[in-house]
């Protein structure tokens, strides 16, 4: 004869399985489709600004969605982030991520939790194979102007600090990734071209504050 369960621990073991089912769906959810975001950089000022909300969509990465010029995209920081003019490999321009973690516990809090992670947020600029040159100021691809009407008027692009990858092809594979803020952004210039499998978002929608609740261009 198998015993009766007690009532307390029977409710104790309900609401149990139900915490722990939410809290994988949860995980599933932010890993697969979406998650909420606080900005926490400059380097995307004046479209973006600090402690504004974003709702990110990582079915681009789930799905291996297309990505354009002009997306918004969250990925994995290198863990290079700014390569010197003696180390740059100009035939092969691809930021460095050797700070691989190790021990599947290590990979679970770092891949799915994130906790352990530090993500960047930038603007697709360059496509896979395309030529990416910025000179006096502006940034040409294939030889063409690129048109940015989502800068400040005041800014140009210019060879920042440690910029080194200011004239390459962008590698099959890889995009080439800067901030609107351009004098003060970390990007592609000096870490060279992000790896499309390190891309984890794109930005779908601002929707704090209030008043800028809505897509971002």
């Amino acid at each position: 004869m198998i015993p009766e369960i007690n009532p307390k621990l029977k409710e104790v073991l309900e609401w149990t399985y139900c915490i722990i089912i939410a809290v994988i769906l949860a995980l599933l959810v932010k890993y697969y489709i979406g998650i909420p975001t606080v900005v926490q950089q400059v380097s995307m000022n004046p479209t973006l600004y600090e402690n504004q909300r974003l709702l990110l969509d990582r079915t681009v990465r789930t799905f291996h969605r297309q990505l354009n010029r002009g997306d918004i995209v969250t990925f994995e920081s290198p863990s290079t982030t700014q390569v010197s003019a003696y180390e740059a490999d100009f035939d092969y321009p691809v930021a460095k991520y050797e700070n691989e973690p190790q021990g599947l516990w290590n990979r679970f809090v770092y891949y799915v939790l994130e906790t352990t992670k530090e993500s960047y947020i930038k603007r697709v600029i360059g496509l896979p194979g395309e030529h990416v040159k910025i000179e006096n100021g502006k940034v040409y691809i294939n030889g063409e102007e690129l048109d940015e009407p989502y800068l400040a008027d005041d800014v140009v692009t210019e060879s920042v600090h440690g910029a080194v990858y200011l004239d390459i092809i962008v590698p099959e594979g890889t995009l080439f990734l800067m901030g609107d803020n351009r004098p003060e952004s970390t990007d592609s210039r000096a870490f060279g071209c992000v790896p499309i499998e390190k891309i984890e978002s794109r930005v779908l929608l601002r929707f704090w504050p209030l008043n800028l609740f809505g897509t971002v261009d």
